[in-house]
């Protein structure tokens, strides 16, 4: 267990809920001990913290960094880059329900989603969430899509690498989900998030982001040092118990995602978590790494037995990804 808030002057709300998670050292050579701090990090919340991941600092300082020039842009401009049918681009303040039951309007975050490059001549175009993205001018942003591209390249070895230990902690081998059935042609995307000072009030139904849990395999979560992101490790609790998970420099913080849940039977738990503002700016980076759309997300063969049988029935990841999606964007459509 880490205390990342150690030696920090973060400011947490009072009578805050703090979460210790695992920290696991990707340049740690044994790897019998990492998989084991991963392994309990996915028994016990879901969560954990990945560093020495390869990623130098100073390049993930310039992303947040063009992240920010981006969303400091007027309205106007941004909405020329809107979310199109193939879920590239732009969202807007309260454009997502995340938590409709408790929400009296949508998250109070934009956002900008990023996937793999895809051209418009490539028979793949054609797929639900595949096509070309849509990238601010260069005349306006100078560098902007060669830093994003960069960025979504080494998050996805980073992932690559956690995916290998999550395999292991499965008993399965390394390269499992490295096959081409799943990260070998990936639907990986990258999201960046600005949530603006207006604070939370959960009596109220205001969120950053509401309850939800992830849709696909894990993401992969860069913060800046504003505290925001809660965990609910008991979803059934009466009342729930929220935690803050306190951010990290230089370090990802990552979750399992329902796609990995559904796989392990249960055993590693896809935990819900949301964001709550407290009157600061907050900037955040999620990598979403998820298999390819063909890839049928059922049961792994040992995470089930005939005391235990498999707890859901299968389905592609293209289905599963639809499905959720128009869960949360009410009354649109992220696909043809």
């Amino acid at each position: 267990m880490v205390d990342s808030n150690k030696g920090s002057d973060r400011q947490f709300p009072m009578s805050a809920n703090m979460s210790l998670i695992n920290c696991v050292d990707l340049s740690c050579p044994d790897t019998e001990a990492s998989v084991s701090l991963l392994k309990q990090a996915c028994l016990d919340c879901g969560f954990f913290y990945v560093i020495n991941h390869g990623i130098n600092e100073e390049f993930m300082d310039e992303v947040f960094y063009q992240s920010k020039e981006f969303f400091s842009l007027p309205i106007k401009e941004k909405m020329k880059l809107l979310k199109n049918e193939k879920n590239r681009g732009y969202t807007p303040f309260y454009d997502q329900h995340l938590d409709p039951e408790n929400q009296i309007n949508g998250d109070y975050k934009e956002g900008y989603y990023i996937g793999i490059e895809v051209p418009e001549d490539d028979p793949d175009a054609s797929l639900p969430f595949c096509g070309p993205n849509r990238w601010p001018s260069p005349d306006v942003l100078p560098m902007w899509r060669e830093t994003m591209e960069r960025y979504q390249r080494e998050a996805l070895n980073v992932a690559v690498a956690v995916l290998r230990l999550i395999a292991l902690a499965l008993g399965l081998n390394a390269n499992f989900f490295y096959q081409p059935k799943m990260l070998g042609n990936p639907f990986a995307t990258l999201r960046l998030l600005h949530y603006e000072g207006k604070a939370s009030d959960p009596d109220k139904g205001i969120y950053g982001a509401g309850a939800h849990s992830d849709f696909g395999l894990i993401t992969l979560l860069i913060t800046d040092d504003v505290v925001g992101l809660q965990i609910c490790k008991n979803k059934d609790a009466v009342p729930r118990v929220w935690e803050y998970v306190p951010p990290m420099k230089g370090a990802f913080i990552v979750n399992v995602g329902d796609m990995l849940e559904r796989l392990s039977n249960c055993t590693f738990r896809s935990t819900l978590h949301r964001v709550l503002n407290h009157g600061q700016e907050r900037y955040s980076i999620a990598f979403f790494a998820d298999p390819s759309y063909e890839c049928i997300i059922e049961c792994l063969p040992t995470c089930c037995s005939k005391e235990n049988p498999p707890k859901f029935l299968p389905i592609t990841c293209e289905e599963y990804m639809l499905q959720r999606y128009e869960d949360t964007y009410p009354g649109k459509k992220s696909h043809e």
